[in-house]
């Protein structure tokens, strides 16, 4: 899948990050990872610092093959400008060690480039 969009408006950019949102909840990878941008940054206080498709890649395929049930809820997306969308979420899973359930909610920010690619995200904290 190839983004070739140029100049996204609010609601291209709110309904690409739902995409990625609903593709990460059906698990895929193999249409989430197309959506970064070769040198992006993916930076989360759960699972690190992750630069270029290529590193956030790895840490996506174990992140999934460890939590194989995890599952994102989103109640609202909002549009903050200059390409930026944020939301908070709650994430469930289960942990294979000790299978023990995981709820966790963060704040998550994702901006687009200008081509529409993911360039950079950050789960943090809410």
């Amino acid at each position: 899948m190839t983004w070739t969009a140029v100049s996204l408006n609010k609601s291209e950019l709110v309904e690409l990050t739902r995409a990625y949102v609903a593709l990460s909840n059906a698990h895929q990878l193999q249409f989430v990872l197309p959506m970064f941008d070769e040198n992006a940054t993916y930076l989360s206080a759960y699972v690190g610092e992750f630069k270029g498709r290529e590193e956030i890649t790895l840490m996506m395929t174990d992140f999934f093959t460890r939590y194989s049930d995890v599952h994102w809820f989103v109640e609202e997306y909002q549009f903050l400008g200059n390409g930026t969308v944020e939301f908070n979420f709650i994430m469930t899973a289960t942990d294979p060690q000790g299978r023990k359930p995981v709820n966790r909610s963060a704040f998550e920010t994702i901006k687009f480039n200008q081509q529409g690619y993911i360039e950079f995200l950050e789960v943090k904290d809410p």
